[in-house]
């Protein structure tokens, strides 16, 4: 029996977003590993974490509380994807998919949210 946020379509594509992710940071340089390496991964982890530690709370007010937590991290991803781009490291297409789907993302957790209230 599967948990409630594995049914979650929003919790689905938040594993595309780290997948995403996951091969767009191979192309970092060494020097990043630390720095945006490392703050654009947990991003991308804290938004799936986030939407699964929350379905599972006792009301929906704390649901909502943690989905808050999501999309916090959601717009930390697409800083850092800003911050990958003025560094040149990397590409438009890269930085417009992975844009597109965030920005896709936050609109099914806004929605979620308002069917929560």
């Amino acid at each position: 029996m599967p948990f409630k946020f594995e049914k979650l379509i929003v919790w689905q594509k938040s594993l595309q977003l780290i997948e995403k992710v996951n091969v767009l940071v191979k192309q970092f340089p060494k020097e990043e590993l630390f720095v945006l390496t490392s703050q654009i991964k947990r991003a991308a982890d804290s938004v799936s974490l986030n939407i699964a530690e929350g379905s599972t709370g006792q009301s929906n007010p704390e649901f909502l509380r943690f989905l808050n937590f999501a999309i916090r991290s959601n717009i930390e991803v697409v800083a850092c994807l800003h911050i990958a781009r003025i560094r040149g490291l990397i590409k438009q297409a890269d930085f417009e998919d992975i844009y597109t789907l965030c920005d896709e993302m936050l609109a099914m957790l806004n929605a979620l949210k308002q069917k929560l209230k």
